[in-house]
């Protein structure tokens, strides 16, 4: 990794991940986000190249091959995984490249970039992440069951992350990750 900064930003679905992306972008547009790549369909508003690149599994799977996928994970019925080139080109220009990251994915990186930074978001409690994701309304019973799964296990995990912010104020959850990373920048 030289001259960038790589920071690993994880948390479960439903906690707020990219909304609060979103906030951060606008108080730092200079930092870099990178763009996974996925086999799911895009959601309501979702714009491709934007908020995932929306590929087949089979063109997932040749991606693989080729060496163009940095790290991936399955999640639920889904591949998710960080395209390999624009993070090396990011990092080489002395970018700090955020990637919105599965659990699994983390841990592959950070054996990879041992000095990445991991941030996990953490919802204010169960109850509410299940509500969030019930708002969302963009899955089944079985399928919003399975994610709740998949939440608890990552929270369990979290432990292992270098830092963790509870999302239960928006612009409370950004700024803190703002000093978070003020503070590595200077070390």
């Amino acid at each position: 990794m030289s001259g960038g900064k790589l920071v690993l930003f994880s948390g479960p679905s439903g906690v707020g991940k990219d909304t609060l992306l979103e906030l951060l972008a606008k108080l730092r547009p200079q930092l870099q986000r990178s763009v996974s790549l996925t086999t799911r369909k895009p959601r309501a508003g979702e714009v491709d190249g934007v908020d995932y690149f929306f590929v087949s599994p089979a063109q997932f799977q040749e991606m693989l091959q080729d060496g163009g996928v940095l790290e991936f994970a399955q999640y639920g019925d889904h591949m998710y995984g960080t395209p390999k080139k624009p993070v090396d080109m990011w990092l080489a220009a002395g970018k700090t490249v955020i990637l919105k990251i599965e659990v699994q994915g983390a841990e592959k990186i950070k054996r990879l970039y041992p000095q990445a930074l991991s941030v996990f978001i953490l919802p204010p409690s169960m109850e509410v992440l299940e509500k969030r994701l019930r708002d969302r309304g963009t899955e089944n019973a079985a399928e919003l069951e399975k994610r709740l799964e998949i939440a608890r296990e990552e929270m369990r995990k979290s432990v292992s992350y270098d830092y963790r912010i509870v999302n239960d104020d928006l612009q409370r959850a950004a700024e803190e990750f703002l000093s978070i990373l003020d503070a590595a920048e200077t070390t």
